[in-house]
C-alpha cells in the first residue's frame, strides 16, 4: 500500500491506497465491451465520482427509498448484540461511502468500550477523507486506516490485521453481482477472513413490485440525476458527447430475474462519438443502456448464496415486513 495522507494531529486518521491483486478492466474497456455490444451496458461503478457519491448520498434521505432506513434501523436494533458477541479489534467496511449507518457500530462499541480500528475501504479517496474525519470528530478514541480501491480487484494486498474483524458490506450491494460474480466475490473475501472473522452483509429482499418501482423512481429525481451522471463521467473521462438532455432515466422490477434494471434510454436517434476509442455509436430512438442491476433475494436464495460462498449464517436480522436482511455469518470450515 501506497500511503497518500496522514490526519489529525494525533495521527488518528491515515489514508492508503490499495494496490489490485489482478488486472481489473479499465473504463475504456468496459465502454469497448459494454456500449458496443447489443445490449448495452455499463457496469455501476462508474456512478461514483465525486459527484455520485453525494448524489447517492441524497438518494439515501428520499422518502421512497426505504433500504437505507430500514438497514439502518436494523443496525440501530441490533449493534449493540453483535459487537458484545463479537467484540471486534477491527471494523472493515467495503464500499464505505459516508458511513452513516457504520455509527451505530461504533455506538455499540463506545458503550461496550471495545475500541476498534475502523478501516473503510472505498474508490472514492474523498468520500472515504470527508467521512474519517467526521468520524473522528464523534469517536475520541477512534483509528481510522482508510483505504482506498476497488474490492473487485482482489485482496491480495488487503493490509493484515491481527486480532478478530468484522467485514461490514451494507446497502444490499451484492445484489449489484450476478449471482457467479457474487459467489467469486464472497468466496475470495471468505479465503481473507480467519477463522474468528465475521461477515455482516445487507441485501434487499423480494417484496411488492410497486414499492420496488418506486424506491428507484424517487419523486425528486434524484436517482434520475444520479443514473445520468454516468454519461458526464463518460463525456469528461473518454471525450464522448453524450448529450444528457437526449437521454432519460428508467427503472423497474424484472420479476423473471428478480432485480431491478437501470436504463438510459435514448429519446431521439443519436450518433455518440467514443474519442478515445475512434468509434462511433447510433442509438435509436427508444433505445437503452442498462447501467445497474439491483437482485432482490428471499431469506432461503440469501443462505445458499452465502453456503456456497463457504459462510455459515449464525444470525439473521429482518424487521417485521420483511422488507430487509442483515446477516451475521462466519466462515465454514
Amino acid at each position: 500500500m501506497n500511503s497518500l495522507a496522514q490526519g489529525d494531529s494525533l495521527h488518528r486518521l491515515n489514508c492508503n491506497e490499495v494496490r489490485p491483486s489482478r488486472p481489473t478492466p479499465s473504463l475504456l474497456d468496459d465502454v469497448r465491451d459494454g456500449l458496443l455490444a447489443q445490449p448495452r451496458t455499463l457496469p455501476p461503478k462508474y456512478f461514483y465520482d465525486d459527484h455520485g457519491s453525494r448524489l447517492f448520498d441524497a438518494i439515501c434521505d428520499v422518502d421512497e427509498y426505504y433500504p437505507t432506513r430500514t438497514e439502518d434501523a436494523l443496525l440501530e436494533d441490533y449493534a449493540q448484540e453483535i459487537i458484545a458477541t463479537l467484540h471486534p479489534k477491527h471494523v472493515i467496511e467495503l464500499g464505505s461511502g459516508a458511513a452513516r449507518k457504520t455509527r451505530h457500530l461504533f455506538d455499540a462499541c463506545e458503550k461496550h468500550q471495545c475500541h476498534s480500528t475502523y478501516w473503510p475501504f472505498d474508490v472514492c479517496e474523498s468520500i472515504v477523507r470527508d467521512s474519517s474525519e467526521g468520524l473522528i470528530e464523534k469517536y475520541k478514541w477512534l483509528n481510522i486506516n482508510g483505504l482506498v480501491g476497488d474490492y473487485h480487484a482482489g485482496f491480495d494486498h488487503f493490509p493484515n490485521v491481527d486480532g478478530t474483524s468484522l467485514y461490514v458490506f451494507l446497502g444490499g450491494t451484492i445484489g449489484n453481482f450476478e449471482h457467479d460474480s457474487a459467489i467469486a466475490f464472497l468466496s475470495e473475501l471468505r479465503e481473507t477472513m480467519q477463522a474468528d472473522d465475521r461477515l455482516l452483509i445487507g441485501a434487499d429482499r423480494v417484496k411488492d413490485t410497486s414499492v420496488l418501482n418506486a424506491a428507484y423512481n424517487d419523486s425528486n429525481g434524484i436517482t434520475a440525476e444520479f443514473n445520468l451522471n454516468v454519461l458526464r463521467v463518460l463525456n469528461r473521462e473518454l471525450g464522448t458527447n453524450f448529450n444528457i438532455s437526449g437521454f432519460e432515466h428508467k427503472a423497474y422490477f424484472n420479476k423473471q430475474d428478480s432485480q431491478i434494471e437501470m436504463h438510459l434510454v435514448s429519446n431521439c436517434q443519436q450518433t455518440i462519438k467514443i474519442d478515445k476509442l475512434d468509434q462511433k455509436i447510433t442509438l435509436g430512438s427508444g433505445e437503452s443502456i442498462r447501467t445497474e442491476i439491483s437482485r432482490k433475494f428471499t431469506p432461503d436464495s440469501l443462505t445458499g448464496l452465502l453456503k456456497e460462498a463457504g459462510f455459515a449464517l449464525q444470525q439473521h436480522f429482518q424487521p417485521e415486513n420483511g422488507y430487509f436482511s442483515l446477516m451475521l455469518a462466519g466462515p465454514e470450515g
